[in-house]
This record gives C-alpha cells, sequence and structure tokens, in this order.
C-alpha cells in the first residue's frame, strides 16, 4: 500500500458526515416509498430493516478497505486488486451506470413532483431546467460540492424530522380533516400485516434496496476527506441510526397516518399525508423539500461516477480523456450530465410513467455493486494474515457471519427479479451490460493495461 498524501481533499468531517447521511435520504424514500407501501403494504417495514442490515453490512466492509487504503475510485480500485482487472473493470462501470440510471429516477421524479403545482406543464421542462441547477452545482470546487450537499442535506433532514414529530402530533392530537382514518390500526386493519402476503413483502425488496442506492458513495467522498481515519468510521457507523430514524420511523408514521392502499404513488408519500389531511401549506413545503433531495441525489451521483470513472482511467480501465479535471473536478462529469440529461428528456417525454422500471433497472446496477464490494472485502480478508486482521483499525463486525448474510440477500433481490416478470426487462438489460462491458475488456486490451499498472495511484 502507498504512504497517504497530506494535501488537504477538502472535505471535512462534518462534510462527510453529511454525505452519508444525505445518501440515505433522496426519492427512493421520498416517492419510491409508496410502490414497496402498495406491494408489501404494512410489512414493508420489515423490508426495510432487512434491507439495512445489508447496507449496513456492505458499508462496513467498504469502511474497512478506505481506512486501510483510502485511494481515488475507491471500491472499482479495491474489487480489481482482490478479484482481478475484470472485477474491478465491471465494478467500475455498473456503478456508472447504477448512478446514471439513478439519476434518470431522480429526473422522472422532479418531473412528478413539479404536477403538484403545475399540472399542466409537461415533465420535460422541469428536467431541462434541473440542467442548469446541477450543472453550475459541479462545475465548483470539491469543498462547495460538500457545502452544497450539506445545505442540501440539511433541508432534506430538518423535513423527515418534521413530518415524524407533525405526524405524532396528528396521531396524538387527533389533528387533520379525517383523523378517524389515523391511528396505529392502520398497521393491520386493512387485510393485516401482511395483506399481500410473503410474496408481496418479497416483491417489495427491489423497490426498498433502490431506495438505499447511492449509500456506497461514502467510499467515494472519503477519497476527498482530510482525515479519512476519522470521518469514514463516524460516517459508516451512524447507518444503522438513519435507517431506523428515517425510514423505519418514518413509515411507520406514514402507514399509521393514511391507510396503506392510500399510497397511490402519483405523489410522493410525504406529501400526500398531509394533502389528505388537508395541511396544505405543509404538503406545498414537503414538495419543495422532495424537489431538493432529487437534486441533491443528481449533485452526488455525478459527483461520486467522475471520480469513480477518473480512479478506472489512472488504471487504463476507461479511456484516458477521464483523466483530464478541471479545478480537481472530473471533465466527464459535466459531459455525462448533458448526456443523461438528454435521455431523460426523451424518456419523459416518451414515457411519462417510467419510473419503476428505471428503478429495477437501478437496483440491478446497485446490488451488483454491493455484491463486488462485499465479494472484494471477502477476498482482501482471504489474503490478509492473522497478524494483519489484528491491525485493522475499523474491522467489520460480525465476521464473516454478516458478510454472508449480506451476500445470500443480494443474490436472493437477483432470484426475485427472475421469478417476477416486471422485472424481466431491468435484468436482461442489467445482464447485457455485463455481457457487453465483458466483450469491451477484452477487445479494447484491458488485460494488458491491468498488467502494465505497477503503481497504485494516491489520493490527490
Amino acid at each position: 500500500m502507498t504512504s497517504r498524501s497530506s494535501k488537504p481533499k477538502g472535505l471535512t468531517h462534518r462534510h462527510i458526515h453529511f454525505i452519508a447521511l444525505g445518501s440515505a435520504i433522496g426519492t427512493g424514500l421520498f416517492y419510491g416509498s409508496a410502490g414497496a407501501i402498495q406491494a408489501a403494504g404494512p410489512s414493508v417495514l420489515l423490508v426495510y430493516l432487512l434491507g439495512g442490515a445489508v447496507v449496513y453490512f456492505m458499508l462496513r466492509a467498504l469502511g474497512e478497505m478506505s481506512v486501510q487504503h483510502p485511494v481515488r475510485g475507491s471500491f472499482a480500485v479495491y474489487t480489481r486488486e482482490h478479484l482481478g482487472g475484470l472485477g474491478g473493470y465491471i465494478t467500475g462501470w455498473m456503478f456508472a451506470f447504477e448512478m446514471m440510471i439513478v439519476c434518470l429516477a431522480d429526473l422522472t421524479a422532479i418531473g412528478i413532483y413539479m404536477k403538484f403545482w403545475f399540472p399542466d406543464t409537461p415533465a420535460w421542462v422541469w428536467i431541462t431546467t434541473t440542467l442548469l441547477v446541477i450543472g453550475a452545482a459541479n462545475l465548483a470546487s470539491v469543498r462547495w460540492f460538500g457545502e452544497l450537499e450539506f445545505a442540501f442535506t440539511l433541508i432534506k433532514v430538518v423535513a423527515v424530522m418534521a413530518m415524524i414529530v407533525g405526524g405524532a402530533a396528528i396521531l396524538a392530537f387527533g389533528l387533520g380533516t379525517d383523523p378517524e382514518t389515523t391511528g396505529i390500526s392502520n398497521l393491520w386493519n386493512d387485510g393485516g400485516f401482511f395483506p399481500n402476503g410473503i410474496e408481496g413483502m418479497i416483491a417489495a425488496f427491489i423497490l426498498v434496496l433502490f431506495a438505499f442506492g447511492g449509500t456506497e458513495i461514502i467510499g467515494v467522498a472519503g477519497t476527498e476527506a482530510d482525515d479519512p481515519d476519522r470521518s469514514i468510521p463516524k460516517a459508516v457507523n451512524t447507518v444503522p441510526l438513519r435507517i431506523l430514524l428515517f425510514y423505519v420511523l418514518a413509515i411507520l408514521v406514514i402507514l399509521m397516518l393514511n391507510p396503506w392502499r392510500a399510497m397511490t404513488g402519483e405523489e410522493s408519500p410525504f406529501v400526500q399525508i398531509f394533502d389528505t389531511l388537508g395541511v396544505n401549506w405543509a404538503a406545498a413545503l414537503l414538495n419543495l423539500v422532495v424537489i431538493t433531495a432529487a437534486l441533491s441525489a443528481i449533485n452526488a451521483d455525478l459527483f461520486g461516477t467522475g471520480r469513480v470513472l477518473t480512479g478506472l482511467a489512472k488504471e487504463g480501465l476507461a479511456p484516458k480523456i477521464m483523466k483530464r479535471t478541471i479545478r480537481d473536478i472530473p471533465v466527464m462529469t459535466t459531459i455525462t450530465l448533458l448526456l443523461v440529461l438528454i435521455i431523460g428528456v426523451v424518456l419523459n417525454a416518451l414515457y411519462p410513467n417510467v419510473f419503476e422500471t428505471i428503478a429495477a433497472l437501478a437496483t440491478f446496477a446497485t446490488v451488483f455493486v454491493w455484491l463486488m464490494i462485499l465479494l472484494a472485502h471477502v477476498a482482501s480478508r482471504r489474503n490478509m494474515s492473522a497478524a494483519e486482521r489484528e491491525t485493522l483499525s475499523f474491522p467489520v463486525p460480525f465476521w464473516p457471519y454478516g458478510q454472508w448474510f449480506a451476500i445470500i440477500f443480494i443474490l436472493f433481490t437477483f432470484g426475485i427479479m427472475v421469478w417476477l416478470p416486471q422485472y424481466h426487462m431491468a435484468l436482461a438489460v442489467g445482464v447485457a451490460f455485463v455481457v457487453i462491458m465483458t466483450v469491451l475488456y477484452f477487445v479494447t486490451g484491458r488485460p494488458k493495461a491491468v498488467a502494465a499498472a505497477h503503481v497504485t495511484y494516491e489520493m490527490k
């Protein structure tokens, strides 16, 4: 391993903590949760707990490797080191694919959110406007990116906390226009806790895991940290609390305020709560918040994509042009934004209800990347001596049982996509992407580039 650079990266512990916090609060929670609730009913709470456990063990694996060896490119580098050149190549490009698909989902959601105020305006108008906002943000320095994400995340956190507190007040004091429809009995009144059976609960896994997609950006952001030994562990260790507070507790309040069948998906469940209860100003405020969340997610996704592709380029696993930076900002970030936005505009013009398909495809890419991170971590442990394992400063807990639980769960998720017909297209596209990238790996001579890479790149 190489020595670490003493050059400040630009992101403080505050930035890393809020990027980690914000990565778990996005479109998947504010909008995608409606589809998960429709599929599983109240049992979606268990799905969020299981998915959260998988995310935790994956992030702890990534955290262990990131603290031990912080490097630009993060998990794409780790998978290359421990699973071979093809593993790193596929993982890095799959992450880029994942982020672009997630951006499409967020762009789609922005178009849906804006219908709250402008129901007759085409979605592509708002998506195009997003180009100006996010394009400007991604031309800022790393430090300014951190500040922007800090502000975005603060808005999201305050909003979710306000929703939870406000929802609790509605439940406790019978506020709203229709208080008789609220209460804990909503968890079992309409078909029981498992209204669609275990099958319905399993079907919700895809959208729930989509909600957690992007949390691995902690490893990417950590490479820009001033003090990764301190920042990464603290950020990763807050994951259980974030999942319990921002997902399980928030969804619990949502389910208690409105019967689960009322979650139509036409608007965010967070907005629908207050809209249904007649608190219209709060609904409008929350709609503004979920738009902020989508903008934040796009901004963070492009940040992560640019740095992973830059790391791949430095190892000969991506076109050399991707190594170019301006003020430490990868030029390909802006180029990728333009391409994604063009695709997003076309998709929203042709297929207004494309969100669920995009979410399924994003889930395939997300859990594929998680699987590769977990496998790379297992391989890294097997290559360590007992003495090296003892000196790890941030070792994973419950080794190796937690890691194998997460790996088996992810494989089960792929099985769900095989089982349920509505996910066959997403599965086919995901598998085709893996096949195409594998062919390109050999056709473009990447194995020689990997063999020639004798230097492990330090963080800049």
